[in-house]
């Protein structure tokens, strides 16, 4: 017990010292001792702080008397400073009453005498600002009567002469602020007048282009007429021309014209009559006194080139019509020729290089639209129109100087156009030619019909004009017909050369070029789709030869009538040639060809209704029906052959040349398909009296060709079409197996055209 009462004492003087955070050890402490520790340490605290409670009232004790003493003496000083404060606020009181009547009467004197400074002051400045008002309210008097540039005068001696004396006021200043906004108003009124100067040119200047126009077609006109040496003073007329349109700043002659039924000359307009030209004027001069001239002259070609890009957008069915590629180019010569005129009445406005500038993006997009359009067009006589439209247009802003050389070279572009429109007219004319044409030769009864056909075609044959009438010439009415579209394809070719400025060796090079496309596509064309028709038969095939024939003869014919409307002559080292030769050589091919089709193509059918008993046990004795029919209708054929008029020696040669060769193909064709109707792979089995039948039909198809159906042949060259059929038909009719075996391959063998896998197959069945 008395061991735990110091630890306690240790633990108290702990806690007491200890900070609190701290404490927490210490009181673990307690309970970590022997039992009832924690009872005798609560003890021992209380004892504890009773001990410190008597120390704390001692203390209080000790200085208690010396508080009451201080709250005693603060009580009395309370009472003396009420006081004071009473009797400081009176004193205040009475001093201000005192002096309010001195301070009412110093400030009247104050005010009195600044009065009478203002009025001395004001005497004094509106002596100064007297002229000021005045040239004020002249300013606004100039305003209100539109003399602007007095206005601007005005201005400028206000600004440098008056208001700097009174610059000091407000007034003043309200008058310097007003300047630079009258200076904008004066801009703006008058850059309203040049916008309804430019609305006011672009409605009118379609009108100027048209007669533009007008007046250089008319030069030129004229210009023809004079005679050759006096050409060179074309320009300076044009020139004279351009000066008669633009005659004084503000004239410009306008007339409604391109109307060619109008039988009076309309009043011809000047442009003070549609168009005022002095609001460029006014506003420019504005501008350049207000110091802005270049964004005057920035703002008016901004606007000039917004306005030439809606000239140059064209309307979308423009290529419909030529009144509308006539407006669209009347559009941009008048807004050039206002251009040109602004550019000779005016200083800086607008320059050569600004004007070159914009003709040539302007050039660009009409060469664009003109492409874009024109190609829309399938009409040749709109395409024309539209050249001498290209042509009158470049013309005119030739004059200008404006230059034009791509327009001429955007021509020869349209040429070809132009050509291919005539191509595809000039092949429907042919196609309607050759389906009205009978395909037969022109009967003529009497000399007016023969020498009507001759005026029509250059046919010459001597032995012909030995017969006497009616007789017949060997062509067909296609021929003539054709020859004469042919040399209006040329005219119609020749009319869009005229006036572009090219020699005359161009354009017989030119006229040649298109006429060898017209004879070698267009009508090689056409002829081969009527060789191919189905309804065109062997004689009319046969006729078509000999149409292609003349026609081809007839070329030189074509040459010297291209040389005779273009005066070059032939020889010259350049001159192109004229390719009918080949074009004609082709299509007599191909129509041969279709003579040999054809003929294979009715062989064929005619063997389809083939119908042989292979079984059967001997022949009939006679020929198949269906081959000699087949025979009949080649020997009718060949007659088509060798009857065709052969007036000309090289008719009859080459007549007699196809009935050969289509002789022989025939030939050759029916020994092919009888062959391969013995080895027909679905044909099983064969008898010898099939045999014999089939033998009687190929000794009849050897007849054939023994009695010359067509001359000309020599020897038993037809006969040999048959030599296979033959050979092989003999070795299984004499059952000749040993010779055919012992002679095989030797050059003297009696069956030297029979094939063993052919003998060996038909041997099988």
């Amino acid at each position: 017990m008395a061991d735990s009462l110091p630890e306690h004492d240790r633990i108290l003087q702990e806690i007491e010292s200890t900070d609190t955070a701290c404490v927490g050890p210490t009181l673990r402490s307690v309970y970590d001792d022997q039992p009832n520790a924690h009872q005798r340490f609560m003890e021992k605290l209380d004892t504890c702080i009773r001990n410190h409670d008597r120390e704390i009232e001692k203390m209080c004790n000790f200085h208690h008397q010396g508080f009451v003493d201080a709250i005693t003496e603060l009580l009395k000083v309370r009472a003396d400073a009420e006081k004071l404060k009473v009797q400081v606020t009176d004193t205040n009181r009475r001093l201000q009453d005192a002096g309010k009547e001195v301070i009412a009467q110093t400030e009247e004197i104050i005010r009195c005498r600044v009065q009478q400074r203002n009025i001395t002051t004001v005497v004094e400045k509106l002596q100064l600002c007297l002229p000021v008002l005045e040239m004020y309210s002249k300013l606004k008097e100039q305003m209100n009567v539109k003399r602007y540039y007095s206005a601007l005068k005005t201005m400028e001696q206000l600004e440098n002469l008056y208001l700097p004396r009174v610059s000091q006021y407000r007034f003043c200043q309200i008058m310097m602020e007003n300047l630079p906004k009258l200076r904008e108003e004066i801009k703006e009124i008058s850059m309203s007048d040049l916008k309804d100067f430019l609305e006011s040119i672009r409605k009118h200047s379609d009108r100027i282009g048209e007669t533009a126009m007008k007046q250089a077609q008319q030069q030129k006109t004229f210009s023809t007429t004079l005679p050759k040496q006096n050409n060179v003073n074309y320009g300076r007329n044009m020139h004279l021309g351009r000066s008669r349109i633009l005659e004084s700043k503000n004239e410009i002659t306008l007339k409604r014209t391109f109307e060619e039924d109008d039988e009076h000359e309309e009043e011809v307009l000047t442009a003070q009559d549609l168009v005022d030209f002095s609001p460029v004027y006014r506003c420019l001069h504005i501008y350049s006194v207000l110091g802005d001239g270049e964004i005057f002259e920035n703002y008016y070609r901004k606007q000039r080139r917004k306005q030439a890009r809606l000239v140059l957008q064209p309307q979308s069915s423009m290529h419909e019509t030529v009144e509308g590629y006539r407006r669209y180019f009347s559009q941009i010569v008048g807004f050039f020729v206002v251009e040109d005129h602004i550019l000779h009445v005016t200083q800086g406005l607008v320059t050569r290089t600004y004007t070159d500038e914009l003709w040539n993006m302007a050039l660009s997009k009409i060469i664009a639209v003109l492409r874009t359009h024109s190609s829309y067009c399938s009409d040749p006589d709109l395409v024309l129109e539209l050249k001498n439209l290209i042509v009158v247009f470049a013309d005119t802003l030739q004059g200008y100087g404006f230059p034009v050389n791509r327009l001429f070279d955007l021509l020869f572009e349209i040429r070809d156009q132009y050509n291919e429109t005539l191509l595809k007219k000039w092949s429907g004319l042919f196609r309607d030619i050759f389906e009205a044409d009978n395909y037969s030769p022109i009967p003529v009864a009497n000399e007016e019909e023969y020498k009507i056909v001759i005026s029509k075609f250059p046919f010459q044959d001597p032995e012909l004009d030995k017969q006497s009438f009616p007789k017949k010439l060997p062509m067909s009415q296609s021929v003539p017909q054709i020859y004469i579209q042919v040399k209006e394809f040329i005219y119609a070719s020749l009319k869009f050369s005229e006036s572009l400025h090219r020699s005359s060796t161009e354009i017989d090079d030119m006229l040649r070029k298109s006429t060898n496309l017209l004879l070698t596509r267009t009508l090689s064309s056409c002829l081969q789709n009527l060789i191919k028709k189905p309804h065109i038969g062997l004689t009319e095939l046969v006729q078509i030869i000999i149409n292609t024939t003349h026609l081809e003869q007839a070329c030189k014919y074509l040459e010297d009538f291209i040389s005779n409307i273009t005066n070059i002559s032939q020889v010259t080292v350049h001159t192109a040639r004229l390719y009918g030769l080949s074009t004609f050589k082709d299509a007599r091919h191909a129509a041969e060809g279709e003579i040999y089709t054809k003929l294979n193509q009715k062989i064929d059918e005619f063997i389809q209704i083939a119908d042989y008993d292979w079984t059967m046990s001997e022949s009939d004795g006679r020929a198949s029906g269906y081959l000699m029919d087949l025979i009949n209708f080649l020997r009718s054929t060949f007659q088509v052959f060798t009857h065709l008029p052969n007036n000309n020696n090289d008719h009859a040669a080459m007549s007699g040349k196809v009935a050969q060769t289509a002789c022989m193909s025939a030939c050759q064709h029916l020994s092919t398909s009888l062959m391969q109707m013995l080895l027909d792979s679905e044909l099983k089995q064969i008898s010898m009296g099939a045999i014999q039948q089939f033998n009687l039909d190929v000794i009849q198809c050897e007849l054939f060709a023994s009695s010359e159906p067509v001359p000309g042949f020599q020897g038993d060259t037809l006969q040999l079409a048959f030599i296979d059929l033959r050979q092989l038909l003999d070795l299984f009719m004499v059952w000749d197996w040993s010779t055919y075996l012992a002679d095989y391959g030797q050059a003297t063998s009696k069956y030297l055209r029979v094939n063993p896998s052919t003998a060996l197959t038909l041997l099988e069945k």
